[in-house]
């Protein structure tokens, strides 16, 4: 081979070496560069994915959107059961003048039930009287009922079908406790349908500092139709299963045994216990009254949820309320209305039992998804909570506030920017119920809900930091977990500020 043979097969390779390493790296053009044989656009700048937990802020259902604050005031009143209460104890049975309901449209009305259910639904003056009564004073608060109804009943059917319990024994719930699960009568019977602690424990509702499962609503319906059952087998009747659920079968028997061993309710009524004796015919009327509350004009309240729009989860970690408030933007009193067996607001993770968590639909797969960020949210909420009170709240921001009409936690601890948890633990309460004129002791997070000189405004130097705008939604914890490594304490220290509570708009500074 000649010289230049040899020097232009060495060119050659060369040149074709060059290309292909080239083109296998990257090739620039005027329309852009392809790396890994892929072609990427110079005109486009290719942003980096930020590492982020995503928690989208829920927005409310169109029913709950309809609310107003009353709404909320429901689940810390007793007004409503204790109205239903003394009305059962006190009924008189005079005649009631309510034109619009005459006796023999009400006659032929009652023998319509009485033949499509298997209680005694007969008419008679007393009965008479009862069901006028409650249309004639208590319309409102049947419609408030027949609202929250629209959450409860799905619940207590399937039970009580699970049973062979007749389905309208779910109107026993609104004598017994005006659905509301937290009712508590004077005695201790507790819950939607008022188990005493003894017979609770009978049929398997635990009872503990922090759970009571007399105020589940599954729970207590499983044992209210297990106890209907028991009752129905002595007596074979059951209108006097409802008398001996009330008052217990020793005082039905001894009224059988004074009546002359007759066994209709109405023949032996008058030889029960008073607040028994109105107890049928109250159950009874309020049956009449849903079940024709198209007919009399009724417009039920809607309730925030209907059961089909929630489902439960499985709790692997203790967590509060609070917490899941925080991370989903569910408001506490929602999920206090979904969860009413905490006590504390607190679901404990106990060995061998299981505790569920019922939230909206919309917000369950944000939590299934993001758990263990939750979870680990939860527990350094919980760690920091541990440390001696001086530590985490400033003495000197102490006041005492007077519970006025209209108030309850939830509204007092957004007031002051702090947890309905924290006000109980300060102030010890063991429930959510509040009496107007009672004191709290408070210990604000949110500055501009007491009145102090305001210190002054404080300069954070973000010369050469990554700085962040603070958006409708945010939170610090959401905040910090776009920035990975970053804590909410981080945030909290480099922008000198200790309050939870965000402005929109704010600039933080998210790099040291």
């Amino acid at each position: 081979m000649t010289s230049k043979m040899f020097l232009w097969a060495c060119l050659c390779l060369s040149f074709f070496n060059g290309f292909s390493q080239i083109k296998t790296d990257s090739i620039s053009s005027s329309k852009g560069k392809v790396i890994d044989g892929k072609l990427f656009s110079n005109e486009k700048d290719i942003k980096a994915k930020t590492d982020t937990f995503d928690i989208k802020t829920l927005k409310d259902l169109p029913e709950a959107a309809e609310l107003d604050e009353k709404w909320l005031k429901e689940l810390y009143s007793n007004s409503l059961y204790d109205t239903i209460y003394k009305s059962v104890t006190e009924l008189d049975y005079k005649p009631v003048y309510y034109p619009d309901l005459p006796t023999d449209t009400l006659k032929a009305r009652l023998a319509t039930l009485n033949a499509r259910t298997p209680f005694n639904v007969e008419y008679n003056p007393s009965l008479e009287s009862v069901i006028k009564g409650y249309l004639k004073h208590r319309r409102s608060s049947m419609e408030r009922l027949m609202g929250l109804s629209h959450f409860y009943f799905p619940m207590f059917e399937q039970e009580f079908d699970n049973h062979d319990i007749p389905l309208e024994m779910k109107y026993l719930a609104i004598v017994e406790s005006a659905l509301k699960p937290r009712a508590r009568s004077r005695v201790g019977a507790t819950g939607l349908w008022q188990f005493m602690y003894g017979t609770g424990k009978e049929h398997n509702l635990n009872v503990s500092s922090y759970v009571d499962d007399r105020r589940d609503p599954i729970k207590s319906t499983t044992a209210a139709a297990e106890y209907l059952g028991r009752m129905y087998r002595i007596f074979g009747d059951w209108d006097l299963a409802l008398a001996a659920y009330n008052s217990g079968p020793g005082n039905v028997n001894k009224a059988i045994r004074r009546s002359g061993g007759y066994k209709n309710y109405w023949n032996i009524r008058s030889n029960l216990p008073r607040e028994t004796a109105g107890y049928v015919p109250a159950f009874l009327a309020t049956m009449y009254i849903f079940e024709y509350a198209e007919e009399h004009g009724f417009k039920p309240e809607r309730p925030p949820f209907q059961l089909i729009e929630t489902d439960t989860v499985h709790v692997k970690r203790m967590i509060s309320l609070d917490h899941i408030a925080e991370a989903t933007g569910i408001k506490i009193e929602e999920l206090q209305f979904l969860n009413p067996s905490y006590k504390l607001d607190i679901i404990p993770k106990i060995e061998g039992k299981t505790h569920v968590l019922r939230l909206p639909r919309a917000a369950v797969g944000t939590f299934v998804t993001n758990e263990n960020l939750i979870y680990d949210f939860a527990k350094t909420e919980f760690d920091q909570r541990e440390k001696p009170l001086p530590q985490l709240f400033n003495a000197d921001t102490k006041v005492s506030y007077r519970v006025k009409n209209g108030d309850y936690l939830g509204k007092i601890a957004r007031k002051y920017g702090v947890r309905v948890s924290q006000l109980k633990q300060w102030n010890g309460l063991r429930s959510n119920n509040l009496k107007i004129g009672q004191r709290l002791i408070v210990y604000p997070r949110n500055r501009g809900a007491i009145t102090v000189s305001s210190p002054p405004k404080k300069v954070i130097n973000t010369e050469g930091k990554q700085t962040y705008k603070v958006k409708s939604g945010d939170s610090l914890w959401t905040i910090a977990q776009k920035f990975p490594g970053v804590s909410v304490q981080n945030i909290k220290d480099w922008n000198k500020i200790s309050s939870n509570k965000l402005k929109i708009g704010t600039i933080l500074v998210v790099s040291q």
